[in-house]
């Protein structure tokens, strides 16, 4: 019988260089920590006793290793993960500004993770999975464009619900007209989206949140719209309702790199308990109310990959706040 998977996913797997203090010389000192959104959803997930599986390409080099390694570690699987012989792994270099927010410098010209082809993708993979997820750092460029939209018309074709984080990155688009006929792309596929409050204003030209997801709503019917505002909390908005709860915000906090995947990742865990048909008022509550202290626990930990919280850990967190 064919190993069945939780949720699979398809796209970038990079190094996140973050800083981590200053050399005896003065110079900034970098720590190489294994990244890409698609896998820190995956790694959380895995800590929350979900199978996954990962569909990408990285280099034949020391950080193609690397990655590889740490995801096969993280308990994902890395049947779908090629190796390009004459592409360099993608590298990312962040820099934490003082509110820690960040901003990103891109070595991609091209990257590995671009080169994925259609013909390349492990179809198998993807028909035995329950929900499918991906962004748009997978749509920047061909040849894994192509790759992408063949793997969700393959997990449509299978049932898979379909999760999209447009997590743009704006360096790495030719122009934003682009990004956003991709982003529209995604917008028109999905039953799950994760968005963030920057990412529906840029989109919608709407200033107001609610007004720039009910024209998603109109014009997508994406069932189930999960809305991320950093210190400001979440919302989800479906069916009738909208839900917000307040964001979980820690003294300790040193970065948010990978806080938007691991709310992502929760509230997929919860769909993946209850399904995405009959949510009640309070399922949607406590799903946003979990995912915010998980992704609030991430922010005081550099990376994210390696450093998911356990489910233990969250419960302990509630104890230690209540």
């Amino acid at each position: 019988m064919n190993k069945q998977y939780d949720v699979v996913a398809l796209g970038e797997l990079l190094i996140d260089f973050t800083e981590n203090g200053t050399s005896g010389q003065g110079n900034p000192v970098y720590e190489a920590n294994p990244g890409g959104a698609p896998c820190n959803v995956l790694s959380m997930l895995n800590r929350l006793g979900h199978q996954t599986a990962f569909l990408g390409k990285v280099g034949n080099d020391i950080f193609g290793r690397q990655l590889r390694s740490t995801v096969e570690s993280a308990g994902i699987n890395v049947e779908g993960l090629l190796t390009d012989e004459d592409v360099r792994t993608t590298l990312a270099f962040v820099e934490t500004k003082p509110d820690g927010d960040r901003d990103f410098s891109f070595y991609r010209n091209p990257g590995a993770d671009m080169m994925l082809r259609e013909e390349e993708v492990r179809d198998d993979i993807i028909a035995a999975g329950k929900i499918f997820h991906f962004g748009t750092l997978s749509m920047t460029n061909e040849p894994v464009r192509s790759a992408t939209k063949h793997a969700i018309a393959v997990a449509k074709e299978n049932g898979a619900l379909i999760s999209f984080d447009p997590n743009i990155r704006e360096p790495l688009w030719k122009d934003m007209e682009e990004a956003k006929e991709q982003t529209a792309y995604g917008l028109s596929v999905c039953d799950i989206l994760k968005i963030s409050d920057n990412e529906i204003q840029w989109f919608s030209g709407k200033e107001d949140y609610t007004e720039g997801i009910r024209m998603l709503q109109q014009t997508y019917q994406i069932p189930l719209i999960l809305l991320s505002m950093g210190r400001d909390g979440s919302r989800v908005y479906y069916k009738n309702m909208i839900v917000e709860v307040p964001a979980f915000l820690q003294k300790n906090t040193i970065e948010t790199t990978g806080a938007g995947d691991t709310f992502g990742a929760c509230c997929l865990h919860y769909i993946l308990q209850y399904g995405l048909m009959e949510l009640t008022e309070q399922q949607l509550k406590d799903m946003l109310t979990f995912a915010n202290a998980a992704a609030s626990i991430i922010t005081t930990r550099k990376g994210a990959l390696r450093v998911m919280p356990s489910l233990e850990e969250i419960q302990n967190y509630f104890e230690s706040i209540s």
